[in-house]
């Protein structure tokens, strides 16, 4: 018998891999080895602490802030009497950051000082001292604040984040900086920062306000920390950026061998439900790091997203199966309509009802998954890992799972982690549903 060169190389689970198979195999391996040393290097570039000599050569503005509840455009003015007001301190402790990203000087807000469930406007007010010299002074603002700010210098808008007044325009909190007016070096003034957090924000116990205190820093030295402020907050997010390329790439590797694939219907629906994973993912990155989307609809969106990405999955499962069960697609749909449902109407029962049911939709495929069909072994597990991102509250919060971990000092959520196993396996699978050279003979 004439043997066939290069047409069978392994057995896989049951299955043969063939040169081609192989090559795409390693090149996944070799992409994901290169992504993963990318997001650990700049891991470790934003966890760094501030370097002390900028720390030295600026002024942390913490310790007691007046602080007021409720809006008033005069308590920007330096001569408003605010000796009524209460104090806060915003001093934080040693090593304390946020439960997010990691920002440093982390203290509790307003909830946590005596107003729990406030949503509204409120005031901060301090006095601080400018150095004499001939430097341009600059504040940092606060990193983290909810949900917006403006900061006031001697009753002068300096600028903040988002738009303040009858109708707020909130966005993600980023690092901003502004500068002093040029007769501020050697003067005492008035630092005043409005703050507005959104009615629908969620309460936590010290929620609301600022979460760390602006600083006061000459020329070139803010320039520096500020730099270090973005390295932070781009170390923050960017896994919320490589994971969606990575599913973009999955579903380019779709459509240029889909035509070959033995599983077609199935690799549709996972085109569309990465797509959506992808954007749902991207969307935290957007609202961290630019103002081109705002809080309500970022937390609408979050809130909606989830229920197609959910649905397209199922469905694309479903077809992993030999022969698809109409009754899971029809309770996939008639599931998402109930989830949208819930997220429009905020009725937690109905989608809490949504997500376990199409919870149970995955464990009956899961199932009928590894009982039968092909890759009994790749495709229970990459199933398995898909199943943990989207149900992370059902299924791992009940077995005490942490939410986030602090790699480098620098917040990566466990759904985060999850993805990056469960793209290279999807990747996997996806090349193992081509034909080997063998099959296409």
């Amino acid at each position: 018998m004439r043997s066939l060169p290069d047409a069978r190389i392994a057995i896989v689970d049951g299955n043969s891999i063939d040169a081609t198979q192989r090559k795409l195999i390693i090149g996944i391996v070799m992409a994901t080895l290169l992504t993963l040393a990318v997001v650990i290097a700049d891991l470790a570039i934003g966890g760094r602490p501030d370097p002390p000599t900028l720390r030295v050569a600026a002024t942390l503005l913490d310790g007691a802030w007046r602080f007021h509840t409720g809006d008033d455009p005069h308590w920007a003015d330096p001569n408003s009497d605010d000796n009524a007001w209460e104090t806060v301190d915003m001093a934080a402790l040693p090593g304390s950051h946020d439960g997010d990203v990691g920002l440093p000087d982390y203290v509790g807000g307003w909830m946590a000082h005596g107003h729990p469930d406030y949503h509204g406007y409120a005031w901060y007010r301090r006095a601080a001292t400018v150095p004499a010299g001939r430097a341009s002074w600059e504040i940092l603002g606060p990193t983290l604040v909810e949900d917006g700010y403006e900061l006031y210098w001697n009753g002068q808008r300096l600028g903040g984040s988002g738009r303040l007044g009858a109708n707020p325009r909130v966005v993600g909190t980023r690092p901003l900086r502004f500068e002093l007016p040029a007769d501020a070096a050697g003067t005492r003034g008035v630092l005043a920062v409005r703050v507005y957090m959104r009615p629908r924000s969620g309460p936590s116990a010290d929620g609301g306000g600022m979460h760390s205190p602006p600083i006061l820093a000459p020329r070139p030295i803010s320039d520096a920390l500020h730099r270090v402020q973005w390295h932070r907050t781009i170390a923050g997010y960017i896994v919320d950026v490589i994971e969606p390329l990575a599913m973009l790439a999955l579903i380019g590797l779709v459509l240029v061998r889909r035509s070959r694939s033995s599983h077609k219907g199935f690799l549709i629906f996972a085109s569309i439900a990465l797509a959506l994973t992808a954007a749902r993912r991207l969307n935290n990155a957007i609202v961290a790091w630019t103002d081109l989307q705002d809080l309500a609809t970022y937390g609408w969106l979050a809130s909606v997203m989830w229920v197609p990405t959910v649905a397209a999955w199922t469905l694309a499962w479903n077809r992993w199966c030999p022969v698809p069960w109409r009754s899971i697609d029809v309770s996939a749909t008639v599931l998402a309509v109930a989830g949208i449902v819930g997220a429009v109407m905020h009725s937690a029962v109905v989608t809490s009802g949504s997500r376990l049911g199409s919870l149970a939709l995955f464990v009956v495929i899961g199932a009928r998954i590894a009982g039968s069909g092909p890759m009994r072994i790749l495709a229970p597990i990459t199933l398995a890992s898909i199943m943990a991102g989207i149900f992370g509250g059902e299924l791992l919060d009940p077995i005490g799972v942490p939410g986030i971990w602090f790699p480098f000092g620098i917040g990566v959520s466990r759904t985060q982690y999850i993805y990056a196993i469960a793209v290279p396996l999807l990747a996997f699978l996806i090349v193992r549903t081509l034909p080997s050279a063998r099959e296409r003979r």
